[in-house]
């Protein structure tokens, strides 16, 4: 099995839940920090969850639909020089597998054949890199985004919602360092990386994230009072 068929899926619903759980736990501690009350705070979280939500749908709809349309006008050139100019189409991908070791009687062989069987979709993938595995679907990428945003900012918006005022910084901090770790490692194992990398990139990341965004609240909290 190969886990290169879920990096469309996979990194959307990554990136939703990393920024689901920091966005949201840094909004929270910086609101905390400014000594707001509980009901602010969760107000607060909430309202991070929703929007933050709808954002990232949106923003992965029309990121990876921007992708689809710059891959489908290159398959389409494609199309056209292949129909306009055959022969110097034979050249080039006859050149790229020279480039790639084959001795240029065997490439000439091999870009003849392939070309036969399916010219357009031989330069889509050896030329210009588009395969079926790695195509791009904005549909799937918004919903895998909006749903793991979700998931990932419920989770500290849990903790504010079960933590007494004067614990809450402490256990908001703990449970999302916690929650980006789990993170990591299910997000590895998902797609066959090293769990230990991907554990200690989301929380540095997401432990920088919440300390920025904590201190400034405090220090506008302090501005303001």
């Amino acid at each position: 099995m190969h886990y290169v068929g879920r990096v469309g899926w996979l990194r959307a619903a990554v990136l939703g839940a990393n920024d689901g759980i920091v966005s949201t736990a840094s909004l929270i501690l910086g609101v905390a920090a400014a000594s707001t009350s509980s009901h602010s705070i969760v107000i607060a979280g909430v309202a991070a969850l929703v929007a933050g939500a709808m954002s990232m749908a949106a923003g992965e709809y029309v990121s990876v639909s921007t992708q689809a349309d710059t891959e489908s006008a290159e398959l389409a050139k494609e199309k056209k020089e292949l129909a306009e100019d055959a022969a110097s189409e034979l050249d080039e991908l006859t050149r790229i597998y020279m480039g790639r070791g084959l001795d240029p009687d065997l490439a000439r062989k091999v870009a003849a054949k392939l070309t036969a069987h399916d010219a357009l979709g031989a330069h889509a993938r050896d030329e210009l890199g588009i395969s079926e595995t790695t195509t791009p679907r904005p549909i799937q990428a918004a919903m895998a985004s909006a749903a793991s945003f979700t998931a990932g900012a419920a989770l500290p918006l849990v903790v504010v919602l079960v933590s007494p005022r004067n614990a809450l910084v402490p256990a908001t901090v703990t449970a999302s360092l916690g929650f980006l770790a789990v993170l990591g490692i299910v997000s590895a194992r998902t797609g066959g990386a090293s769990p230990a990398k991907a554990t200690a990139r989301v929380v540095f990341w997401g432990a920088l994230a919440m300390a920025v965004t904590s201190g400034i609240g405090a220090l506008v909290g302090a501005a303001t009072a």
